[in-house]
């Protein structure tokens, strides 16, 4: 682990917003909270970690991620333990995975220490952000970006970190839709894909667009020298179970070494449930549904924790997958998150953090 010494300053807003916020109502990036954490990168360091209010950053012209897209983030929740403490689930990993992204996109990487205490000394501050509601959480995004006023292509000499929270209901409340993407990509091996870089998502938003367009709510990603090898669904890791054995495709470089991914094989292992990471294709799929063997399927990110889908269109053919209440392994699996969130589940593997 990086480390480093830190000090953090802190200036509070004169007046909270809290009172305006409708906890029952929360729609998902829309409201944030009082205050944001930011840290800058100059002369090889980064320096002046400091707690400020929410607000705008001014930027030059000519910062360099306006035109070379250095820029990478996180997703994290905070969520109250039954004790009333406020908990983080694995930030050390999401410490590490920015880090990953920012090698891959030739960024300076933040000392993983002072991510955790940064994240830590963020929520303390916001803890009264953090919805009641079981499934709701404080969102917590940490990202950074290449800050250089220069137009030549070569990595940023100046970066910035900053850390918002944002508290949010339920991602998905209702299982999707999916269609199977013939034409784009997300990733290949060799590519960006195990980096949360921004760009990343831009280049989803037209086959999701086109999605939409034709009544389904996300796509399917294919890779492989055919386009028959599933990597990911939307923006998750995706699942299947299929004749009782659970299955992801293998991270190869093109698909993000998801943290719910990481947590939901660990948890079927404890609990004995045959659990496999290997290539999957689509004919396999579509030969498991013909077959009465495609008994799940569902997406695995932080924000959502578990998307269950309803159906998979690929090409002519439309696959109904059973009701969500006859699925056992996807709703176990994000009972067993959300229980841990909050005290119900116990914590085996020492992956929640008190704040």
């Amino acid at each position: 682990m990086t480390t480093a010494t830190s000090t953090i300053r802190v200036e509070r807003v004169q007046q909270s917003r809290l009172d305006e916020v409708d906890f029952t109502n929360l729609p998902f990036g829309k409201i944030f909270s009082d205050h944001m954490f930011v840290s800058d990168y100059r002369n090889g360091e980064w320096t002046d970690d400091r707690i400020v209010p929410f607000g705008h950053f001014t930027m030059h012209p000519a910062s360099m991620v306006l035109h070379y897209g250095q820029a990478i983030f996180e997703g994290m929740k905070a969520s109250v333990h039954e004790d009333g403490t406020p908990m983080l689930l694995r930030p050390d990993e999401h410490a590490k995975r920015l880090n990953a992204s920012a090698r891959r996109l030739m960024m300076a990487e933040y000392p993983e220490d002072r991510f955790v205490e940064a994240v830590s000394r963020l929520v303390d501050l916001e803890k009264g952000w953090i919805p009641p509601q079981e499934g709701s959480a404080l969102y917590l995004r940490p990202y950074m970006y290449a800050t250089d006023e220069f137009i030549g292509v070569r990595p940023s000499e100046t970066y910035r970190f900053c850390i918002f929270t944002a508290p949010v209901g339920p991602y998905y409340a209702k299982p999707v839709r999916l269609l199977v993407e013939q034409e784009y990509v997300r990733a290949v091996p060799g590519g960006t894909g195990e980096a949360k870089a921004a760009g990343n998502y831009a280049g989803s938003l037209l086959p999701a667009h086109l999605a939409n367009q034709k009544g389904f709510d996300q796509v399917v990603w294919m890779g492989g020298p055919d386009k028959n090898e599933i990597h990911e669904v939307g923006t998750m890791n995706i699942f299947f179970v299929i004749d009782g054995e659970v299955i992801t495709p293998a991270t190869d470089g093109a698909i993000l070494r998801g943290i719910t991914r990481k947590m939901f094989i660990q948890i079927l292992k404890d609990k004995n449930i045959k659990v496999t990471e290997r290539k999957i294709t689509i004919d396999e799929i579509v030969a498991a549904a013909d077959a009465g063997k495609l008994e799940e399927m569902f997406g695995a990110g932080t924000a959502a924790v578990v998307s269950h889908v309803s159906e998979l269109q690929y090409k002519d053919k439309l696959m109904t997958l059973p009701p969500v209440e006859d699925r056992k392994i996807g709703p176990m699996l994000k009972r067993h998150i959300d229980g841990l969130r909050v005290g119900k589940v116990e914590d085996t593997h020492d992956w929640l953090v008190k704040v």
